[in-house]
């Protein structure tokens, strides 16, 4: 498995790139998460190795989404402080810059940030929307902020979360993503806030067809128009749900590593994104949470050419469609795609 900071070749760090999917809560460095356990006093092993083995996905572990799922479970404890959340944000920001990651879209989820130290849902938004504007200006990078809440948890939370997201879009929040356990809990109970977050001027992503059937996709893109699909591994699985997304040029926010460890796809080599671009699907690159997964976005570009043998002009192509899927206002979408069609065409 690829270390999450390891080097990687030239050739695709390079690249410059766009990540539309990447969530705050699964981008911790390991460093930090120790540090921030002696700080606080938290009982966590006192090594590397150790606790990575409670945070990162092993080459050892069943790749299958409830043994992903359970990394958060540590994680949740690290969010101790104001400090605490300063600092994994703008770490989360730097990491994006140094992979040469001109555009992020960084999604993060108040209610999980909000609960080891108990802290009002509006103070946590403030603060990852503070530390990425100041990180964002520090280290070169474009950085847009999506506000998840999670399908198991109840309506009236996602509602707070949501009014919060919409009453700061002049703070670099620009969507709202519906995330979490979709095996077993359905999204039809959110249609009506996210209808209301869109008339708010909110774009609409969700985790659809990763764990669930082409059936989620198919609502996603009918019931809540959404401007986006994360994942959607399964669209392939049924002609018309294919045929549908096709027709709406529905962006698919596929991640590579994170859908195999999820158990989303049997194997890497089986991932179905080369047929999803085959079928004239809109497929873009990203990690989904690059720590726990010990990824790079260098790291999918490399998977993405050389274990699924996408071409290198394809790869590219599918850069600029991540910059033509962005949640930004058509002139600042238009400067970024220009500024990414002149470096990719060196």
């Amino acid at each position: 498995m690829s270390n999450f900071f390891a080097p990687a070749s030239d050739e695709y760090r390079q690249l410059p790139k766009v990540e539309l999917h990447r969530h705050l809560e699964g981008s911790l460095r390991l460093a930090t998460m120790l540090d921030v356990a002696r700080k606080h006093g938290l009982t966590m092993p006192a090594n590397v190795v150790r606790l990575s083995r409670l945070v990162q996905v092993q080459d050892e572990d069943s790749f299958t989404f409830n043994n992903f799922l359970s990394k958060f479970n540590t994680l949740r404890m690290f969010y101790r402080s104001p400090e605490v959340i300063h600092r994994i944000t703008q770490e989360a920001v730097e990491d994006a810059a140094r992979d040469n990651i001109r555009y992020l879209e960084l999604r993060f989820t108040p209610v999980a940030l909000s609960r080891a130290g108990h802290f009002p849902f509006e103070d946590v938004t403030d603060w990852v929307c503070e530390s990425a504007k100041h990180a964002a200006q520090k280290f070169g990078i474009m950085v847009r902020l999506i506000v998840s809440v999670n399908r198991h948890e109840p309506i009236e939370l996602a509602e707070q979360v949501a009014w919060l997201a919409a009453s700061r879009l002049e703070r670099g929040i620009v969507g709202l993503d519906l995330a979490g356990n979709e095996a077993d809990y359905p999204a039809r109970p959110f249609l009506p806030l996210f209808n209301e977050a869109r008339q708010s001027g909110l774009a609409i992503t969700l985790h659809a067809g990763e764990w669930g059937g082409p059936e989620n996709i198919r609502e996603a893109i009918e019931s809540f128009s959404a401007d986006r699909i994360g994942h959607g591994v399964h669209v392939l699985d049924d002609p018309f749900t294919t045929a549908l997304a096709h027709e709406h040029h529905t962006p698919f926010e596929v991640c590579l590593t994170s859908n195999y460890q999820t158990g989303a796809v049997n194997t890497l080599t089986s991932h179905p994104a080369p047929k999803m671009i085959a079928a004239g699907l809109n497929v873009t690159l990203n990690t989904d949470d690059p720590s726990i997964s010990q990824i790079t976005l260098t790291n999918e570009y490399r998977v993405a050419v050389e274990e699924l043998k996408i071409p290198r002009e394809v790869l590219k192509e599918r850069v600029l469609a991540a910059a033509q899927a962005a949640f930004l206002p058509e002139g600042e979408k238009k400067k970024l795609v220009d500024a990414l069609k002149k470096e990719l065409s060196k």
